[in-house]
């Protein structure tokens, strides 16, 4: 039987491009080389596509390791070949798995250009990798759409250039602490918690950086974080629901950042998490609600707040969230019957099973 030609793309031009890179080594080294001919595919930070050969294991890393796509290779790795976009590659393959972290890659923007080309590809289309990417307009929808939300201010470039007093009056009737974000980037980078009312003018600056837009919400004080894994069910059913983990940042992180998330043990997951079986069942069926009116499709992260008084509350979705091996969303859905390689394959056999384009 001819193997399916699967393309793993990885890196761009985020501020996650390295987190990119981590995911899509994971992925690249469970896939069955039997039913798959495996095709490496880098973009660097300046926007190069960069084709590798493919090796078992692709990479060799250590905790802590940030590893970049170059011309030249990653770490140790050399590239085979490299070429004028779009490669020739891109356009040979039957299904690409685009491992991408943040803007330019989980936004809708790389949906778009594989949906220009007719391949499959695994995960949302142009809306919901768009809608859930930009944690503004999300949070609006789910609002209007009688989803539980916290509070938040939204600042648009524009705003923040010509009515910088009214916005921070709007600011201040949220009360402290606040967290300051990014309202389009990932990996906890650029968030802020601010207590001291002062201090919130710089924090827009400097989250500024990585996005013109901004979100501010009110802190959601003593609250469980609680993420729930989503795929799309067997034959086009209803959204399937992982269990839910927790967790729990240590001491020496006010929240869970991108130092706790990948640099060091600040954190506990517990996985599963120790819900009562109610609000546990209450948590996967607004995460597959959730899933579904943002039209998402193969897989996403839902991420909630379990206040002291149970309420559950939409944080955000992921679209494409961390697929290393230790993963929040692999180990949901290991802890929930279903294997990191199992995982890979059920999604690829999902994207190619689906219609191509509008649909």
């Amino acid at each position: 039987m001819e193997k399916i030609r699967v393309g793993v793309l990885f890196g761009g031009r985020s501020s996650e491009h390295s987190i990119s890179c981590i995911s899509a080594n994971s992925i690249i080294n469970v896939l069955d080389r039997n039913k798959y001919e495996v095709v490496p595919m880098g973009i660097t930070k300046d926007n190069s596509w960069v084709v590798f050969e493919d090796k078992n294991p692709f990479l060799t890393l250590t905790k802590g390791d940030l590893p970049e796509v170059t011309k030249a290779g990653i770490q140790s790795n050399k590239s085979v070949s490299f070429s004028k976009f779009p490669p020739d590659d891109l356009i040979t393959l039957d299904v690409i798995f685009p491992v991408l972290h943040g803007p330019y890659g989980e936004d809708g923007t790389i949906q778009g250009l594989i949906d220009l080309h007719a391949i499959a590809f695994v995960g949302s289309g142009v809306l919901g990798s768009a809608i859930g990417m930009d944690k503004t307009t999300s949070k609006t929808l789910l609002k209007t759409a009688g989803f539980p939300v916290g509070d938040f201010v939204t600042i648009l470039d524009s705003q923040w250039k010509n009515d910088k007093p009214n916005i921070l009056k709007k600011i201040s009737e949220l009360g402290l602490p606040v967290f300051v974000k990014p309202a389009r980037a990932g990996s906890s980078l650029g968030i802020q918690k601010i207590k001291d009312a002062s201090k919130i003018e710089a924090a827009i600056e400097e989250a500024r950086v990585h996005d013109k837009r901004i979100i501010v919400e009110a802190s959601i004080e003593n609250a469980r974080e609680i993420e729930c894994a989503v795929i799309t069910g067997e034959d086009k059913k209803a959204a399937r629901s992982s269990l839910p983990a927790e967790i729990i940042v240590k001491k020496g992180h006010e929240f869970y950042d991108f130092e706790a998330k990948y640099m060091d043990d600040s954190a506990d997951l517990i996985v599963p998490a120790k819900l009562d079986k109610k609000i546990q069942a209450d948590l996967q069926l607004l995460a597959a609600r959730v899933f579904d009116y943002f039209n998402c499709e193969g897989l996403a992260r839902v991420d909630f707040f379990l206040t002291k008084d149970d309420e559950i509350i939409v944080n955000e979705i992921n679209t494409m969230p961390g697929f290393t091996s230790i993963s929040m969303f692999p180990r949901m859905w290991e802890a929930s019957g279903m294997k990191y390689d199992e995982l890979v394959d059920y999604l690829i056999q999902e994207a190619l099973n689906r219609p191509i384009g509008l649909h």
